[in-house]
């Protein structure tokens, strides 16, 4: 229920974000099937020209949809970000380098909505601890894998196969057959669905 819901956020904001990992570029994808706005009268509604102000606010709930942050996070991050020479690249750093992000990345979560799921509830290991912080920023040379105690549960039933067919990011390397994964560098060549300078501008106000 909490993706469908987000997904009609998604659908709201007229881009994909992706909220499904893979499955968003297949037939599946809300915004595939639905390529116009929720609601009664969503097919017929013309999308508003938005203001310079609009369009931060719009940025920045794709971001917050997207990584599942919230507004005080958000600040967090871009007060953080703010302090280094670029801005947008560190934000990029602490958005892909949360513990939920690099566990969707490595392929052990079909989503970052689930990978949340995982570490909170103790599913997850970096670097042979449980951390139940989705939100937990790890760097270079940190390692993720299953809780051993929890390699047997429904959810990691078909992991062996299906993360074999999986590459993760060059960023990021992992071990299929131990499953686990390694940083092996700051993020690079992130595609992202929305433009971090307009949100930049909008928390520096």
């Amino acid at each position: 229920m909490l993706i469908k819901a987000k997904e009609k956020k998604e659908r709201a904001l007229g881009v994909k974000l992706f909220l499904k990992g893979e499955r968003c570029s297949g037939p599946k994808c809300a915004m595939i099937r639905k390529p116009y706005r929720p609601g009664m009268h969503g097919k017929s509604r013309r999308r508003k020209t938005l203001s310079e102000y609009g369009q931060q606010l719009m940025e920045k709930q794709k971001i917050k949809i997207s990584y599942g942050v919230n507004e005080s996070q958000m600040r967090t991050i871009f007060k953080n970000a703010a302090k280094a020479a670029s801005a947008v690249s560190a934000v990029i750093n602490i958005l892909e380098t949360r513990l939920d992000n690099v566990i969707f990345r490595l392929g052990f979560a079909p989503n970052r909505i689930t990978a949340r799921q995982l570490a909170s509830h103790g599913h997850i290991f970096v670097n042979g601890k449980k951390v139940r912080t989705p939100s937990a920023l790890l760097k270079i040379g940190d390692v993720v894998s299953l809780n051993p105690s929890s390699k047997n549960i429904l959810i990691f039933k078909e992991l062996s196969n299906t993360i074999k067919k999986y590459e993760p990011p060059q960023w990021l390397e992992t071990d299929k057959d131990k499953i686990e994964g390694k940083i092996k560098n700051l993020p690079f060549d992130i595609e992202m669905p929305f433009d971090i300078n307009l949100v930049v501008d909008y928390y520096s106000r």
